[in-house]
Parts: structure tokens; C-alpha cells; sequence
């Protein structure tokens, strides 16, 4: 991919790219019930910003400029976006946020039914950990990255990540009164996969420690970053650029950057945060850092 174009051009590359290698990454021999394999595409095919892939394919080539971290990266990008679609149709359930509407189309328990909604989740969940070790054996992807990688995967996405963040935003809705309480969730909910996501790409790239360090408080930056500013969309945001409903938080009376701390310096944290990020990155020292600079920036200016 040509790291020198448009931002929204390359991030168009990087999920056209993604897309390619989804259609491939489950084995067309499985033997799987129909439903349950039909309930899993519907959400791995319907689109989406693929951010974090994006993210996993950018660090790689930025740590050395190596156009080959990018065929090695590939399957690892495809694990993190089996994550975040099992994560998107959990989250939509009834149980949790109860939405009609993802990416523009009916949620996955609105097609398939709640039980086969939670299998499929359940299925790319654990068939994200199946690519990592086929990357180490057929992707160039060294056996201590891999490992890495496993271990991160298990920790950002687990107990004390993603599905941490996700139970704490359940139990709190209503009960949050500081910002430290809504940071933590948005960390964990929404910033733990992103970082797992820049570290992953960073590692099969050969990061250094102290470089991993730097592009891991990027990632933390960004990612929260981008969670605010969905709280901030989904008040001014426009519902078909969006693809759901808007004022959705309101409506669930949940507690939101702008609902604690006004629009006005939701907007603000958005830009402090953002240009920490891209300090870390500058100090990183990188060979090709100019698309994870413009990523960060991406997500700012973004109205979808």
C-alpha cells in the first residue's frame, strides 16, 4: 500500500485490503451449521471505518518503512476485526445496549435471533486466536511476536480490557459522577483493542520497548479520543453518516463526555488528547510515521 496518499484514501486501501483477506479467513471446508456461519458474515461483511485493522497494518510499516510488514500483518488485522465485530453484535443485544441498528443495517439479533447472535460473537471471538499462530507459521510473523501478540489479545480484549470496560459501563449508566469513572470505562470498552491493535502491528514490525511503550500511549490517546468524540456525534451527529439512531445515550439516559463535562470541553479534551498522541509518535523515532500522524488527525475531523 502507498503510505504517501491521502489519508482517507489509504484508510480506503486498508479496508479494502482488510476486506479481501476476510472473505478468505474462514475455511470454506468447515463443518459449521449454515445459520451460524451466515449470522457470523453478516456482521464481518457490513463494512465498517475497519480502523483497527488499519491501525495493525500502519504500525507495522511504520516501525521500519518495510512494505513486507504489510503481507505479514495482514492475518493479525483480520483477528482484531473478528474482536471488534464480536464485541459490536454482544453490544447491540438486548441485554446491553439494545440496538435495532449497526453500520446502517439491522443488528445481528434482529436477523438471526438472540441465541444465534451470541454464538456467532462467541465463534469470531475464538477463531480470532486460531490466525495468530497461523500468521507465525505462514506469515514470516516471529514465534516471540506471536506469543506477544496472544498474550496482548487475551489481556486488552479480556477481563481486565474490552469485556473489563464493557461491564463497568453496564453497572455504572446512571451511578457515574466523576471522570475518572467514565474514563476508565472508556479506556478499557474502547481504547484497550486499539492499543492492542497499534502494539500488535508494532511488535511483527520489530518494534523496540521503549518504542512499543510510546506507541502504546498513542494508541491509549487515540482511542480515547475516539470515544469521545462518538459521545460528541452522537448528539450532533448526522444518523445517515452515522448509519444508527442518534441521541441513543440520551435516550438511555447514559452518562457521556458532553453529559458530564459540557460539548465545549469534550471538544477540547478531543484535540489535547490527540495531539499527545502524535507527540508520542514524533518522539518514537519511526521510519515511516506520517499515516499513524494523520490517522490521529482523521479521527478528530471525522463526522461518521
Amino acid at each position: 500500500m502507498n503510505a504517501s496518499v491521502d489519508i482517507r484514501e489509504y484508510l480506503k486501501q486498508c479496508a479494502e485490503a482488510t476486506e479481501a483477506a476476510l472473505q478468505t479467513s474462514l475455511p470454506s471446508d468447515w463443518d459449521v451449521p449454515v445459520s451460524l456461519r451466515e449470522a457470523m458474515n453478516y456482521s464481518l461483511e457490513a463494512g465498517g471505518k475497519r480502523i483497527r485493522p488499519a491501525l495493525v497494518l500502519t504500525a507495522a510499516h511504520a516501525i521500519n518503512g518495510s512494505a513486507d510488514a504489510w503481507k505479514s500483518a495482514m492475518r493479525i488485522a483480520c483477528a482484531v476485526e473478528y474482536i471488534h465485530t464480536y464485541s459490536l453484535i454482544h453490544d447491540d443485544l438486548p441485554a446491553m445496549d439494545n440496538d435495532d441498528y449497526r453500520r446502517g443495517k439491522l443488528t445481528n439479533h434482529k436477523v438471526f435471533g438472540e441465541a444465534m447472535a451470541i454464538l456467532a460473537g462467541d465463534a469470531l471471538l475464538t477463531h480470532a486466536f486460531r490466525l495468530i499462530p497461523q500468521a507465525v507459521r505462514e506469515d514470516g510473523v516471529p514465534l516471540d511476536a506471536g506469543l506477544a501478540i496472544v498474550e496482548d489479545l487475551a489481556t486488552y480484549a479480556g477481563a481486565a480490557g474490552m469485556v473489563g470496560g464493557q461491564a463497568a459501563d453496564m453497572q455504572g449508566e446512571q451511578g457515574i459522577t466523576t471522570i475518572e469513572q467514565l474514563e476508565y470505562i472508556h479506556l478499557h470498552k474502547t481504547s484497550d483493542l486499539i492499543v492492542f491493535s497499534v502494539k500488535a502491528g508494532a511488535r511483527i514490525g520489530g518494534a523496540s520497548v521503549k518504542q512499543l511503550e510510546l506507541l502504546s500511549l498513542y494508541a491509549r490517546n487515540i482511542g480515547l479520543a475516539f470515544q469521545i468524540q462518538d459521545d460528541i456525534l452522537d448528539v450532533i451527529g448526522d444518523e445517515k453518516k452515522l448509519g444508527k439512531r442518534t441521541n441513543s445515550d440520551v435516550a438511555q439516559q447514559k452518562v457521556t463526555y458532553p453529559f458530564l463535562v459540557g460539548m465545549e470541553e469534550s471538544i477540547a479534551m478531543v484535540s489535547r488528547l490527540t495531539q499527545e498522541a502524535k507527540d508520542a509518535v514524533t518522539e518514537a523515532g519511526l521510519a515511516s510515521p506520517e499515516q499513524l500522524l494523520r490517522i490521529a488527525d482523521y479521527l478528530v475531523q471525522r463526522d461518521h
